[in-house]
């Protein structure tokens, strides 16, 4: 099969019978609902510009399983080039859409998975690998996005899986049948989950003996009996479903979305199956996948960037401060922050190398130092953009004050009339566009679009402290204190 277009993508989702549920209710058309179809117009962006001649080197590859050309979010890296080039394609769509895209934690999870399977076959005899390359092959050749759901709602932090109150806390197997397993429990915060035609369920942390049905691994459709997702809330979120509403989106086109992941007894066959019960491969999958997923954010939170600084510059230009030397200052910071990010996710990737299945990995060290960064240079960069932009970001009336024909004024004016009378910038711009520059900022550092950025930027691909652990796992320490012995000549 071809590769799609958006548009034959956004159709696809439309066939699956895929349950979601908001603010309450059962929403049947959801492909159509206002505050979900922003984040499809982003996915089907990953569709679109893998159709662009312009972008076909970052967008697509070449798989190594089949020869075929397939979509780069479904491609098993081979060498430090793919790894770099997942990191430009992650900035390009976040340039195009300035939110979170969804399709990387399907990335990350094939990556993932595919290194850690092939080591339990070799050590267990297995056949997990196999499996999986199959159902790799099928969502290649099918075009098809997959959603990685890694992190559990974990209930009480200090304990194991096994010791929780309510056994259902983390993912596990409920029932083992000849031909399949019985799973249970739920994945929260699920990035571009309803957009999904699959899922692959990852376990969250390490494990041990007694966590042994909770070191699980498979893939399901998003469809599936038993299966359904809960919406997440969003600042400012029924915006969307104002009449007319465009301006005070911000970002109207584009957006993000999670869930909360439910698997009431889902029944998933043996070919699905990628770890059932190996608890010693747990903490390797758990830490390959993150790894990978913090080197994504050297990309996606960059091109994002790319955008707010653009926005920021605007609003300086649009108020008639562009030339103030504070405002070129705090344009060249934001822009020296974000391109360390990008330099970190750069350098992670070229630092990678082969794994014992022959895929490539990112140098661990450094994608967890780079993500460590995407947890603050972010937030600086959203405050020098309010900074810039000024109050006006959060008083502005609506887009119904600027357009209303209510007659206030004693000489007959309308609001909109005053709105865009009192509202005006430096005359170079309309008043509309200094009217949507404010809103989309507003968007990105408080609204919707900062779930997908500022805050994203802060739990996504886990906490700063879980980057903190894995930079004093990876650090080396010893072989630093023997460098200093050898200089100082201490034996």
């Amino acid at each position: 099969m071809a590769l799609m277009t958006g548009a034959e993508y956004i159709e696809s989702l439309r066939k699956l019978n895929t349950r979601v549920y908001m603010f309450g209710e059962k929403i049947d058309n959801w492909v159509d609902h206002p505050m979900i179809r922003p984040s499809i117009n982003c996915v089907a962006q990953t569709y679109e510009l893998a159709q662009d001649p312009q972008h076909e080197d970052l967008m697509t590859a070449t798989s190594h399983l089949t020869g075929r050309k397939i979509n780069r979010f479904a491609n098993i890296h081979q060498s430090t080039d793919d790894l770099r080039k997942k990191v430009k394609m992650q900035r390009l769509l976040g340039q195009k859409t300035a939110s979170c895209f969804q399709r990387c934690v399907g990335m990350d999870a094939f990556n993932a998975v595919y290194s850690t399977t092939y080591e339990i076959d070799q050590k267990y005899g297995t056949q997990y690998h196999e499996n999986f390359k199959k159902f790799l092959i099928y969502i290649q050749d099918n075009d098809l996005v997959v959603d990685g759901a890694m992190t559990d709602p974990k209930g009480d932090r200090s304990r194991a899986p096994h010791a929780q109150d309510d056994a259902d806390l983390f993912v596990r197997i409920k029932e083992r049948r000849p031909d399949g397993i019985v799973v249970r429990g739920a994945k929260c915060h699920q990035t571009g989950s309803v957009n999904s035609h699959w899922h692959i369920v990852m376990p969250t942390i390490a494990m041990g003996p007694d966590d042994k049905d909770y070191a699980v691994c498979f893939a399901c459709p998003s469809d599936a009996e038993g299966m359904y997702m809960i919406y997440g809330r969003q600042s400012c979120d029924t915006r969307k479903l104002e009449e007319g509403a465009d301006i005070d989106l911000g970002n109207s086109k584009y957006g993000g979305q999670e869930a909360l992941v439910v698997f009431d007894d889902v029944f998933i066959p043996n070919e699905y199956i990628f770890m059932a019960g190996e608890y010693d491969f747990a903490g390797m999958l758990v830490e390959r996948f993150a790894g990978f997923h913090r080197q994504s954010y050297g990309g996606c939170k960059v091109g994002v960037g790319d955008v707010v600084i653009g926005a920021a510059a605007l609003a300086a230009e649009y108020n008639g401060v562009e030339k103030a030397s504070a405002v070129k200052d705090k344009l060249i910071e934001m822009t020296h922050l974000n391109e360390t990010l990008y330099c970190c996710g750069i350098a992670c990737s070229s630092e990678g190398h082969p794994t014992a299945s022959g895929s490539y990995i990112i140098d661990l060290l450094l994608a967890n130092v780079c993500k460590q960064n995407v947890t603050r240079f972010p937030y600086e960069i959203v405050r020098l953009a309010e900074d810039i932009a000024g109050g006006l970001m959060v008083t502005m009336p609506s887009e119904k004050d600027f357009k209303s024909d209510t007659v206030v004024g004693r000489n007959g004016e309308t609001i909109g009339e005053i709105c865009n009378k009192f509202f005006v910038g430096n005359g170079k711009c309309t008043t509309e566009e200094r009217m949507r520059v404010m809103r989309f900022l507003e968007n990105i550092c408080l609204g919707a679009a900062a779930v997908g950025y500022r805050t994203e930027s802060m739990h996504g691909a886990g906490s700063p402290q879980a980057q903190r652990i894995m930079i004093a796992r990876q650090g080396n320490i010893q072989g630093k204190k023997q460098l200093a012995k050898d200089i100082i000549g201490i034996r």
